[in-house]
């Protein structure tokens, strides 16, 4: 990456971080990431499949919306590698993957949670 020269020496540290930035490949991930929480519906989804694993139907039933919209989510969830599907006969059943990846997010997720709600889930 090309040294940046910032325009103001203000004796902050912006000029040791800017030396040890990410290549611009990381934040796109961390902003893709990010872009999967975007939607209050899937955030519903992963909170309930990051403690427990359940079916299209009655996952559809938990966030009040049709099978078809819900598996739109889960699809989403399931293609970035946050969430596992299992089938049992015709039942398909989802939940977080047992990655690095969606423990962090499941971190994040309660974090936030824990943040906003004070205790009150």
């Amino acid at each position: 990456m090309a040294e940046i020269r910032l325009p103001h020496n203000h004796g902050t540290a912006t000029a040791q971080y800017l030396r040890d930035i990410p290549c611009q490949d990381v934040f796109d991930n961390v902003a893709d990431t990010f872009a999967l929480l975007s939607d209050p519906t899937r955030v519903k989804i992963l909170w309930l499949l990051c403690h427990t694993e359940d079916c299209v139907a009655n996952i559809a039933a938990a966030v009040e919306m049709s099978s078809p919209a819900v598996s739109h989510h889960l699809k989403v969830l399931r293609s970035a590698g946050i969430l596992t599907s299992r089938k049992d006969g015709k039942e398909v059943y989802y939940t977080l993957s047992d990655t690095e990846e969606a423990r962090h997010i499941h971190h994040i997720v309660d974090i936030i949670f824990d943040f906003n709600c004070k205790g009150r889930y």
